[in-house]
């Protein structure tokens, strides 16, 4: 059964949330902009597992319904970005994250519950 934008963003979150993604957030930019539906935000604490979180996400993520469009920072690993249209995923280490602050400027966007993050069981 297809997943809409919304099942497939808790999806990837799950899929952070197994590889020990911090500060996770979930924001619903689609009547903001035009570019996603929905920003997947998350910390890594080193460069080590800000790519194997992107991995994670490559690997365990259908591609059907959502095809990865583009990586982009994988080498240099302080902020990865996916982008599978519907859905854009920022993978940052802290003091990147903070310096760009997402959240500050998309602060319009609303964000999902957080009971929605933390409660996820996919299997």
């Amino acid at each position: 059964m297809p997943l809409d934008a919304r099942e497939f963003a808790l999806k990837a979150a799950g899929l952070l949330q197994d590889k020990k993604a911090q500060a996770i957030s979930l924001l619903e930019i689609g009547k903001l902009s035009l570019i996603a539906d929905y920003f997947l935000i998350c910390s890594g604490s080193n460069k080590i597992q800000t790519r194997s979180i992107c991995d994670h996400l490559r690997e365990s993520l259908p591609d059907d319904q959502y095809p990865l469009l583009r990586v982009e920072g994988y080498e240099v690993a302080d902020w990865i970005l996916l982008d599978f249209g519907a859905l854009i995923v920022h993978i940052f280490q802290p003091e990147t994250r903070s310096f760009y602050n997402l959240e500050r400027l998309w602060g319009n966007a609303g964000g999902v519950d957080q009971a929605c993050l933390t409660t996820l069981n996919w299997s």
